[in-house]
């Protein structure tokens, strides 16, 4: 199957990175779809059946896609991916990671501490984040300064995913009190100033327009933390546009 596969799919399934695409650079769009897609079917495999093993099942499949990528399987993702993996030498373990974490997502189980929920915003975001910058060319020493946004991107996601998944009967966070709440937005926000401080090469740099709305969530996020709760943790049209177009002709981030 095409790229034209795994654009659709984004498109229509996870909005936010789609319009992020559109902002990189025609060369890094190739690069980035079959990542973005890879991570909306496996963060979607734990919801689409009430059951766990069926779950299970889906996961273990994308496992055995990214670990044998010269193995062709019949997917519109599938293929793509697996030519990205072998051209861009991706690394497996990062991969294998970013699927397995979805395990959690299968349970209705809290997390066990805060450093399990760490572990997943590392895993999930930050992982893909890194892998995004890998099919862009990164070399090892650009990993921290990479990581660190995408864990910022991915808790500012994650906290404004709450809502539904409380309404899905999961125990999203830790501790949900507003205080605690104000405090983990925070954390987010000094690893993404750790980020910027550390830098980024420019040509990676497309790889990290998917957090373009992490600032403004985490910020609104510390100040008013009941907004998470209240499904009110939102930047306005004009802010998302504005600070996409931003980061997309600055380079900046």
């Amino acid at each position: 199957m095409s790229l034209d596969a795994c654009a659709a799919l984004v498109e229509r399934g996870d909005p936010d990175r789609f319009a992020a695409v559109l902002a990189a650079p025609q060369a890094a769009r190739a690069r980035l779809l079959p990542l973005y897609a890879l991570n909306l079917e496996v963060a979607r495999a734990p919801w689409v059946s009430t059951e766990p093993m069926i779950a299970e099942m889906r996961l273990q499949w994308w496992r055995d896609v990214v670990a044998e990528p010269a193995t062709p399987r019949a997917h519109e993702v599938a293929a793509p991916l697996q030519a990205l993996i072998l051209e861009a030498g991706l690394p497996p373990d990062v991969l294998d990671r970013m699927i397995e974490a979805r395990r959690w997502d299968i349970t209705r189980d809290p997390f066990e501490d805060q450093a399990a929920m760490d572990a997943y915003l590392e895993d999930t975001g930050a992982g893909l984040m890194w892998l995004s910058a890998c099919a862009l060319g990164a070399q090892p020493q650009a990993e921290a300064a990479v990581r660190s946004y995408g864990w910022a991107a991915a808790l500012a996601q994650y906290l404004r995913a709450i809502p539904e998944l409380a309404a899905r009967g999961r125990v999203p966070l830790v501790d949900g009190r507003p205080q605690a709440v104000s405090q983990l937005a925070l954390r987010g926000l000094i690893r993404l100033n750790a980020a910027r401080k550390a830098g980024v090469p420019r040509a990676l740099r497309p790889a990290l327009l998917a957090g373009w709305q992490a600032e403004g969530l985490l910020k609104q996020a510390a100040r008013d933390p009941a907004a998470v709760a209240e499904g009110r943790l939102q930047l306005s049209d004009f802010a998302r546009r504005g600070r996409l177009l931003w980061q997309a002709t600055t380079g900046l981030f």
